[in-house]
């Protein structure tokens, strides 16, 4: 069975009940997430095996994110012990025309303080197929960036395919170098390239013309993107893009592209209303198009299955996609009614 890598921080995550503010009432949610976590969970419940690597501190907060990744399936043997803290972030769900926040709590975390010589790399990567990771967990820290620089290297040494969502946090940014210096390096070493407009603008420096607040998106201008990331990092095989059409917080069209070297791909377009929670939408996108890549047949089933994926995610609670390959593939045959299955 192929073997897929993850690496990045797994973080606590708090959130208030409904669509409340923070704080308006006494409650607030507690689950794991974080976006390389996502995509391994994803992948295992897609009956993958898959491995993620990451640094948690010693205390029960942290063992009950290991024990909850550990019933989805995912081998955490390369979870490294250490540091003071999990990183918290608070997201508070918009309703209608009030939008979502984050607040990030993640200072000095146990990844901000990571250094290379705590991960083997070629010990974790033996026998692996893929290596992914995003642009989190560079803009954590310095440590954490030339860690990620690392695996990718060795990843890339070792043969593996590597993808990477650039996945642009203008809050996190704050260590000294910016985005595009570290992100165009990284990129440098990545197979499947995943972004929006704005991530390639803020990482990549690279420009789109396009209006995300319009409501309404041209897919083939992404194709002009895609050719001038390409031609700057002919490296990059692939480059799959999320068109969310935001009519409002509870309300997105939703579909995917993907070019490569020779084609260009669009998906069918979902209409998702009454979104139950948007975060990690991206990660189910990114996890479905890697298993798609490996398990269908064509580029244009690997889109049809990523864009389907990442629909389901809008109606679950948390940052974790529970949806099956049986639950993606039906949905992305066409069956969009919502009837009860007996």
């Amino acid at each position: 069975m192929k073997k897929y890598v993850t690496f990045g921080e797994l973080m606590l995550r708090l959130s208030p009940p409904g669509h409340e503010l923070l704080f308006q009432g006494s409650t607030l949610l507690a689950t794991f997430g974080g976006a390389e976590a996502n995509v391994a969970v994803s992948l295992a419940n897609y009956g993958e095996n898959v491995s993620f690597a990451t640094v948690l501190p010693e205390n029960a907060v942290a063992d009950a994110a290991i024990r909850e990744l550990r019933g989805f399936g995912v081998d955490t043997s390369f979870i490294k012990r250490g540091g003071k803290r999990i990183g918290i972030y608070y997201a508070e769900p918009g309703s209608s025309m009030r939008p979502s926040k984050v607040v990030y709590d993640r200072a000095h975390s146990s990844i901000s303080e990571v250094l290379p010589a705590d991960f083997n790399w070629d010990d974790i990567l033996k026998d692996a197929h893929w290596f992914h990771t995003t642009g989190i967990t560079p803009a954590i820290s310095a440590g954490s960036a030339a860690v990620t620089l690392e695996a990718m290297k060795t990843a890339k040494k070792r043969g593996l395919r590597v993808s990477c969502d650039l996945n642009y946090r203008k809050k996190l940014w704050k260590w000294g170098k910016t985005p595009k210096e570290v992100m165009s390096e990284m990129v440098r070493y990545v197979d499947i390239l995943i972004a929006n407009e704005e991530d390639c603008q803020k990482c990549l420096g690279i420009e789109l013309d396009v209006d995300v607040t319009s409501g309404k998106l041209d897919a083939s201008k992404y194709q002009l993107i895609a050719e001038k990331i390409m031609a700057q990092f002919p490296n990059i095989s692939a480059l799959a893009v999320s068109l969310r059409e935001s009519i409002s917080a509870d309300w997105n069209n939703w579909s995917i592209v993907m070019a490569t070297k020779n084609d260009f791909y669009t998906s069918r377009k979902y209409e998702i209303r009454n979104i139950v929670d948007r975060i990690g939408g991206g990660d189910a996108f990114g996890s479905g198009l890697i298993w798609g890549l490996n398990n269908l047949d064509g580029d244009q089933a690997a889109v049809e299955f990523a864009a389907a994926a990442s629909a389901l995610k809008h109606t679950l609670y948390g940052d974790y996609n529970r949806m099956t390959v049986e639950d993606v593939k039906a949905l992305a045959s066409g069956n969009v009614s919502g009837r009860v299955q007996r």
